[in-house]
Parts: C-alpha cells; structure tokens; sequence
C-alpha cells in the first residue's frame, strides 16, 4: 500500500483550512488500472466554510470533487486546479499548485459588515513540500494571491499520523497557519474610511499568526472503485484576526465530504 498525502487547504478548506485542511490518498494494489499512468477519479462533493473569515455562521456549498493525476507527477486534486511534484520521491514532495478557494466577504453577508468593502475570492498560487517518516508526516505550504483579491500571502505548517485500519485511513494532526499585513489589514483590518462608513473602529494589523488549528480525515475504500472521505480543519484565530471587531467567534471549522469513483 503506498499513501499520498498533499494539503488539503485547509482554507477549503475556503477551501480555509484550510488551510487548510489536508487532503489524504490511499491506492491499494487491487484498484483499477493500478499500474497506468493515469489516476482518474471524480464524484460529488460537499465544502463547509465560514460564512467569511471571523463569521459565527456557516454555509455548505456541494461542488465536483476530482483526484486527477499523470505519473504522479502532474495533478488535479480539489482546491488544486491544476499542479506539478517538481521532485518527489518515495517519502516526500515539492511542488506548486494553482489553487482555487471562496474565502470572501461581502456586505450583505451581515448587517455589521455594512459600509466595509467586499472582498472576492480568487487563484492562488501554491508552493508546498511534504516528507514522512513511518506514519508520520511533515507538510507546509504558501499561498499567494494571484488575483488581486488583496488576500496577500498565507503559510500553514502542518504534522500528522496515520494509520490504515481495515478500509480506513485515518489520519489527524495539528497545524498553524501565519498570514502577512496585506492579508490581515484585507480581511480584519479597519481603516479610517471605513470606520466612519461602518461604524466599527479603526483597527491595525499586521503580519502574524492567523490561527491554531487540528486536522482531521478519514477515508473509507468501500469498493475497488468507489471510496469515501470526510475532512475538517478545526482552529481557533489568533492574534490580529482574533481581535478584530469583524470577528464574531475565534472558532474556526472547515470541512469537505465527498464520494469518488475511480476510473
């Protein structure tokens, strides 16, 4: 048995958390087309998220889930719309990634928001790295805003342990995730103008740590074709985005279910 691991967003996860979540694979010797190039499998999806960063509510999207794959080399993998394991080997991986996730604001999300400008989601280029020991993995990654959303720069370090228990893979660990100025002042920042506009204060931020969180997955092999997987991110903000005055709750969930059939 050989398992896959890259990062599931975690910002899902908004796709957040996501940063982050993570994303676990698992191929067994006995699955269709084991030994082609290709790895093709597709199926319906369910994302829950924030309603925006900071908010008490929060919403469920169903969209595709696809774990596309060429000689493990370039991929396809939910939030990774398209990317290249520049190197790899047979413990770890680097590599980038365009990542896609719906972390956004928008005024009419909430009555407090109104007077703040929204704020839309977008690409985001993504550098990471994994390695393992035994069961154990190391993971990091960075995000980058390609889009001009002004969502800035976020990093996320993550450990985890798994185990293959019969069908399963269960695999937990936790993780933090930093984001730089731009991204705070972005999302939780309060300027001047918008004081006055919102009526909230003003508030400064700067780079820092963004959140702790705790990553779970599990995934079940209920055929040589179809499988199934549930993963969550569960954090807690710190530091500028725990203080903001657009924050409603530091509790921070985000979380992906979905069915896959292998071709």
């Amino acid at each position: 048995m050989r398992l896959d691991i890259t990062s599931f967003g975690r910002r899902c996860l908004a796709l957040a958390a996501a940063s982050a979540c993570c994303t676990m694979g698992v191929a067994y010797a006995d699955e269709p087309h084991a030994d082609s190039d290709w790895k093709i499998s597709v199926g319906p999806g369910m994302y829950v998220f924030p309603k925006y960063p900071g908010s008490s509510q929060l919403q469920v999207l169903p969209f595709p889930v696809q774990d596309i794959s060429w000689k493990d080399r370039v991929f396809s993998q939910g939030p990774d719309v398209l990317g290249v394991n520049v190197l790899q080997g047979e413990n770890y991986h680097l590599g980038m990634s365009v990542s896609f996730d719906f972390q956004s604001r928008s005024s009419s999300d909430d009555a407090r928001l109104k007077g703040l400008p929204d704020v839309h989601y977008g690409p985001k280029l993504r550098l990471f790295g994994d390695y393992t020991v035994w069961a154990f993995t190391g993971a990091v990654a960075a995000y980058q805003d390609i889009a001009g959303t002004g969502q800035g720069l976020t990093a996320t370090a993550d450990l985890f342990v798994s185990a293959p228990i019969g069908k399963w893979l269960i695999s937990v660990g936790p993780g933090l995730t930093w984001a730089n100025a731009t991204y705070t002042q972005t999302l939780f920042g309060i300027t001047s103008q918008e004081s006055a506009a919102s009526g909230l204060p003003r508030y400064d931020t700067g780079s820092g740590l963004r959140d702790i969180h705790f990553n779970v997955n599990a995934s079940y092999k209920i055929s040589p074709h179809w499988s199934a997987s549930i993963e969550a991110a569960v954090g807690r903000l710190e530091r500028y985005a725990a203080g903001s005055p657009i924050t409603e709750r530091r509790f921070d969930l985000n979380g992906m279910a979905s069915v896959l059939y292998r071709f």
